[in-house]
C-alpha cells in the first residue's frame, strides 16, 4: 500500500485579510455641523435658481390655458410708466431762482440774435433779429404785414389751446414779418415772425379781441378792465415779462418799477 503523501494544512497569512473582510468598507461619519451646512448650502442654491427662472417659468405656465394676463400685466406695466413719463414731463423747469416756466411752454425768442430787453409798456420790448417761436400750442387769430399804428407794421396774434394760460391770446408786433396765416395751428417749434433790425424792435404782451371781430386785437393793458393804457410799466405788462423770464428771457430794465392798473382775473398773478 503505498505511502500517503503528507500535506499540511494551509496558512492564513496575519498581514491579509480574508475576502469577506477586504471588501467590507468602514461605515462614513459626518459631524452633525459638516451635514447642516451642507443642506444650508443646498438650500440657498435652490432659492437662487428659482428667483432666476422664476419670470420665464411663470410665462411658461401661463402659456398653458391663456397669455391674457400676461399680456394685461404688460399693458398695465406700459400705461404706469407712461403715466410717470408724462407727469416728469409736466413737472416746472426752475428757470431763475423763485420762477418757475410753465410746462409745455418755451422761450419764444430764443433764435433772436443780439436779443436786448429794452421796456415793458402795454406788452415787453426787443430789439434784435431772427426767428420768434410761437409761447405753445395755439391757433393763429390774425397775421399782417402792415397793422395801422404799430411801428414797422408787423401784427400778429395767437391763441394758446394748451397749457395753463389755454385760452389766452398773445401778440407780437412792430418791426416782425409774419410767417403764418389766420387759422393756421402752431407748437412752440413753430415760426410766428421773423424779426427785422427795424428803428422800433418788436413788441409783444398779452392781447384781447376787440369789438370789430375776431381778426382784430389790441394789447391787453388797454381793455378798461385791466385799467386802461395808463403809465409804463403796465400791470399786464409785467405780467408778461414775469413769464417771459420763466422761459429764459432777460427782465426788461424798468422790471420791478410801480406799475399802473392791473391784470384781470383770467390772468395769471405770477404771469406762467
Amino acid at each position: 500500500m503505498p505511502a500517503t503523501q503528507y500535506r499540511p494544512p494551509p496558512r492564513l497569512s496575519p498581514s491579509r485579510p480574508g475576502r469577506a473582510s477586504r471588501h467590507r468598507k468602514p461605515t462614513p461619519v459626518v459631524p452633525a455641523w459638516r451635514s447642516r451646512l451642507i443642506r444650508i448650502a443646498a438650500g440657498v442654491a435652490g432659492a437662487a435658481l428659482l428667483v432666476a427662472l422664476w419670470p420665464a417659468a411663470a410665462r411658461w405656465v401661463a402659456r398653458t390655458p391663456s397669455l391674457a394676463w400676461v399680456d394685461q400685466a404688460d399693458a398695465l406695466g406700459m400705461q404706469l410708466a407712461g403715466a410717470l413719463g408724462v407727469q416728469v414731463s409736466e413737472q416746472p423747469e426752475v428757470v431763475k431762482v423763485g420762477i418757475a416756466a410753465a410746462p409745455g411752454y418755451r422761450n419764444p425768442l430764443r433764435g433772436i440774435s443780439g436779443l436786448v430787453p429794452e421796456r415793458i409798456d402795454m406788452g415787453v420790448d426787443f430789439s434784435g433779429s431772427g426767428p420768434i417761436y410761437a409761447l405753445g400750442d395755439a391757433i393763429v387769430t390774425d397775421a399782417t404785414a402792415a397793422a395801422d399804428g404799430w411801428p414797422g407794421g408787423g401784427w400778429v396774434t395767437y391763441q394758446l389751446t394748451d397749457g395753463p394760460d389755454a385760452g389766452l391770446m398773445v401778440y407780437v408786433a412792430e418791426d416782425v414779418l409774419p410767417t403764418v396765416v389766420v387759422g393756421q395751428r402752431v407748437t412752440h417749434s413753430t415760426v410766428v415772425a421773423n424779426m427785422f433790425n427795424g428803428n422800433d424792435g418788436i413788441e409783444t404782451g398779452w392781447a384781447q379781441p376787440t369789438q370789430l371781430g375776431a381778426d382784430s386785437e389790441l394789447p391787453e393793458a388797454e381793455a378798461p378792465e385791466a385799467g386802461g393804457l395808463g403809465f409804463f410799466p403796465t400791470a399786464v405788462g409785467v405780467n408778461f415779462d414775469l413769464l417771459l423770464q420763466s422761459l429764459g428771457v432777460p427782465a426788461a430794465p424798468n422790471f420791478g418799477q410801480t406799475a399802473s392798473g392791473y391784470v384781470p382775473a383770467i390772468y395769471p398773478a405770477n404771469g406762467g
